[in-house]
């Protein structure tokens, strides 16, 4: 049984409309209970994350809104006597790992009649959002930092999106929407603050069981607002209910050191960013990280285990030559992606194997400095 329900009151999620807030208490809905098809149960014939349809709480006749997402591929590589795994979300239709949710998202959407709705992103969840409502008739409005990529903007704008650039730090796109939320009364779609992609995103880790044919030893993520680790912790905990697996794997969340609050948190540390009205100030390579107050961030530090499980931060200047590290080993990614590949290199020489690298998002979403 998948259900969304308050996080505070537990109320259910409602069956009318897309609230981004409980309307009984104002609390954050949530992926409340989780479960992928029991063993011996025939998966749908549908592509992609859709042959765990039954997984993401939708009625029957919801419609199947598939561009490409999932089943991305996963290449193991032994570097160094290392047993490596890269999995590429950079190769979803829109070319990041946000299509997984989106694509539920906008399952939900189709259901309740939704024909416009609101977002603010920083990039790759705008574009994600700006193409699948273009392909299924919705028309969106998305709100994005003036210092987003280049590239994500086209993205968006070539899918007939509205765009909105906001000047100042990530938090003031996010206010510009609500504003223009509560001005219009259109839904505000967020990937952020609505439940139902993190069934999509969480389908991430039965493809890795898939792929690997076991648990693996260590899954590495970027952490931003956190549905994508958060995601995949669902998932592993349901993989290990449903398939009586009793392995422990390991999870390291990484952020970059100029925006790391879940990072100084879990280090007991003082994060400068929450004494400072306009958050984080210094922007950074790995901009799809840069959220100054994390909507999983109290699930995710409540959940990992002290002695197993990290939380990492990477220096600015490491950022760079993680990433064309990765190009020359033929995988084109982000900053934002490379933050993973920067961590291995830093902490990773005792992480359990095989060790699973989240590659999020394509490089052809970057201007790199020549």
């Amino acid at each position: 049984m998948t259900t969304y329900c308050c996080s505070q009151c537990k109320l259910t999620y409602p069956s009318k409309g897309l609230p981004h807030q409980c309307p009984r208490c104002g609390g954050t809905f949530t992926l409340a209970e989780f479960s992928f098809p029991q063993v011996g149960i025939a998966l749908s014939k549908s592509p992609g994350i859709w042959r765990y349809q039954s997984a993401f709480g939708l009625s029957e006749n919801s419609p199947i809104t598939y561009l490409g997402e999932g089943n991305t591929p996963l290449i193991i590589r032994n570097i160094s006597g290392v047993r490596l795994a890269f999995k590429l979300e950079n190769l979803n239709p829109s070319c990041s790992f946000k299509d997984r949710g989106t694509a539920v998202l906008t399952s939900i959407l189709l259901m309740r009649g939704i024909k416009e709705v609101v977002e603010d992103s920083s990039g790759n969840a705008g574009a994600s959002l700006a193409m699948y409502s273009a392909a299924f008739g919705i028309r969106s409005n998305i709100f994005v930092p003036a210092i987003a990529s280049g590239p994500k903007l086209n993205q968006m704008k070539a899918s007939g999106a509205n765009v909105i650039s906001v000047t100042g730090p990530r938090e003031n796109a996010h206010q510009a929407a609500l504003k223009y939320v509560a001005e219009t009364g259109f839904p505000y779609a967020s990937h952020a603050l609505l439940p139902f992609g993190l069934a999509g995103i969480a389908t991430i880790c039965l493809e890795i069981y898939e792929q690997l044919e076991e648990l693996p030893g260590t899954i590495v993520a970027p952490v931003g607002h956190g549905s994508l680790f958060w995601g995949i912790q669902l998932g592993l905990q349901a993989l290990q209910q449903q398939r009586d697996v009793h392995q422990e794997v390991k999870m390291v969340g990484v952020q970059p050191a100029r925006c790391a609050p879940l990072v100084a948190l879990w280090k007991g540390l003082p994060f400068e960013g929450n004494t400072q009205p306009e958050g984080c100030t210094q922007p950074s390579l790995a901009e799809g990280t840069q959220i100054l107050a994390p909507v999983h961030g109290e699930k995710i530090l409540k959940s990992l285990q002290r002695g197993k499980d990290e939380l990492v931060s990477i220096e600015e200047e490491d950022i760079l030559p993680a990433f064309y590290s990765l190009a020359n080993m033929g995988f084109y990614v982000e900053p934002t992606s490379a933050l993973v590949w920067a961590a291995y290199q830093k902490f990773g020489s005792h992480w359990p194997e095989p060790i699973v690298l989240i590659l999020t998002g394509s490089g052809l979403k970057f201007h790199p400095i020549s």
